[in-house]
């Protein structure tokens, strides 16, 4: 399945129906009397948050979605069908902007109204008075709205993995979860975000494998700031290092200045750091942080020290 975590789309809302001029015939009433029934309202145009999906890969292929309108209104004073409105799903985690303002952010299932149908004009039979017992105004339906919405994809997970490129990340995804991804003995393997599902006796949390990060990421590098928006949204980051590289805690020094240039809150968030490919060296080695930080030695690879991580992760989110 391809990944999209970007669109853009026109939607219009249906255009309200018209009022009628109608009379009934009846004697001695002048013209019958007025009897034209009110226009319907048109349609609105809404958008849901569905948990079931997880890409805004429809959006590529079908950019305009339009409400009905509502119906004209006819004599014997009926009124016209209202228009139907347009429900449009999008994966939880979504964020709507209206000329670069954000409108709604969807992080749970829940429907909101983007544009009003326009409202329904009002036949005759509203215009007669004393002194006019035969109006032949009417109203006409009001348009409704249109806007060019963009939609922005965040990822929603409990644990953002993030690293350099070939650092492990889908081989520890996929060791410790449902997921699958492709794995190979190449930089950027990962060309698109991976969620997984934890399960254990006692928890089930959701794991995000996000692209790989390299220096200059928060201009645009590399894949840059095509997926840096995705690690926004989760509880905890796993900073995974490859400690068989010359300068591991250069590593991660590097990356926790990344983010923090990227976005300075995501550094506010709980993390831990790992270091994979423990098997490539002696053992007994060890790094110590400028910080204070739980710090994991394992091998994604041979799942050695994964069930100890998992088992942290699950305490801490």
């Amino acid at each position: 399945m391809n990944f999209v975590d970007e669109a853009e789309i026109v939607v219009h809302s249906g255009n309200g129906g018209d009022g009628c001029t109608s009379f009934r015939r009846e004697k001695y009433v002048p013209r019958g009397g007025p009897n034209g029934g009110d226009g319907g309202n048109g349609g609105d145009v809404i958008i849901e948050g569905n948990e079931n999906l997880s890409t805004l890969l429809d959006f590529k292929y079908k950019k305009s979605y339009i409400a009905e309108n509502g119906k004209n209104g006819q004599g014997k004073k009926k009124s016209g069908r209202d228009g139907e409105s347009i429900i449009i799903k999008v994966p939880l985690g979504t964020a709507v902007y209206w000329n670069d303002a954000l409108l709604y952010d969807f992080v749970k299932s829940e429907r909101a109204v983007v544009t009003k149908g326009g409202r329904g004009g009002r036949g005759n039979a509203h215009f007669a008075t004393p002194t006019n017992r035969a109006p032949v105004k009417f109203e006409k339906g009001t348009r409704g709205e249109e806007k060019n919405l963009r939609l922005v994809l965040k990822l929603i997970a409990d644990v953002g993995i993030v690293g350099y490129p070939n650092a492990g990340k889908s081989t520890l995804l996929s060791r410790i979860s449902d997921a699958s991804p492709k794995v190979a003995e190449y930089p950027f393997t990962t060309l698109t975000p991976n969620l997984g599902i934890v399960k254990l006796d006692f928890k089930k949390f959701v794991v995000a494998d996000i692209p790989g990060v390299i220096d200059g990421a928060h201009r645009g590098r590399g894949l840059g700031l095509t997926f840096l928006r995705h690690i926004e949204r989760t509880k905890l980051l796993l900073f995974l290092i490859d400690i068989s590289r010359k300068n591991p805690k250069g590593d991660y020094n590097s990356l926790r200045n990344e983010l923090n240039l990227y976005n300075p809150k995501l550094l506010k968030k709980p993390r831990l750091v790992v270091f994979n490919k423990i098997d490539l060296l002696s053992r007994g080695f060890r790094f110590r942080l400028d910080e204070e930080l739980q710090t994991f030695y394992i091998s994604a690879f041979k799942g050695e020290g994964v069930r100890e991580l998992v088992n942290r992760l699950a305490l801490e989110i």
